[in-house]
């Protein structure tokens, strides 16, 4: 069972390191993380993806809450957000297989955004999910590199 965290913080140093660690000394796993500050410059959203029982996953909750730079912790079931996540990607190409990976952006809804003889580096944003499907139908060209973000979630508008 995955859960989402969005976990706004006080945006000084450090913040990041203590709940990093708070997953560490718990040995709670991190799936996906992704920090950047909201429209308040003192304060960032930290969202974090992190899979277990559903008692861990409350337990997590719990540990976050005691935090002393947590503002606030909303947890998300995946069906109650919309996720987000971005990715760039770097293909080796031939003329045998460039149109083939020009539909599969246009499938996808990817771009293209830069290129050179050889390699094309192609840009998504979409669900998780369609990111890793996206890598996969990638794997039958030669992927050179990824960047991913990870996920960014927002809970869905009531």
């Amino acid at each position: 069972m995955n859960r989402i965290f969005s976990v706004l913080v006080e945006n000084r140093s450090g913040v990041l390191n203590k709940v990093a660690g708070l997953f560490a000394r718990r040995c709670f796993n991190i799936d996906s993380l992704a920090v950047g500050e909201t429209d308040e410059k003192d304060v960032s959203v930290m969202t974090i993806v992190s899979s277990g029982t559903p008692q861990l996953l409350e337990q997590i909750e719990k540990q976050l809450n005691k935090k002393l730079d947590v503002i606030k912790v909303k947890t998300f079931e995946e069906n109650q957000a919309i996720t987000r996540e971005l990715m760039l990607i770097k293909v080796k190409y031939n003329k045998n297989n460039r149109r083939d990976i020009m539909e599969t952006c246009e499938i996808m809804n990817a771009q293209i955004v830069d290129m050179s003889k050889t390699q094309m580096m192609i840009q998504i944003c979409d669900t998780p999910d369609k990111i890793k499907l996206m890598i996969s139908m990638l794997n039958e060209v030669s992927i050179a590199e990824v960047a991913r973000t990870g996920t960014l979630a927002l809970g869905k508008c009531e």
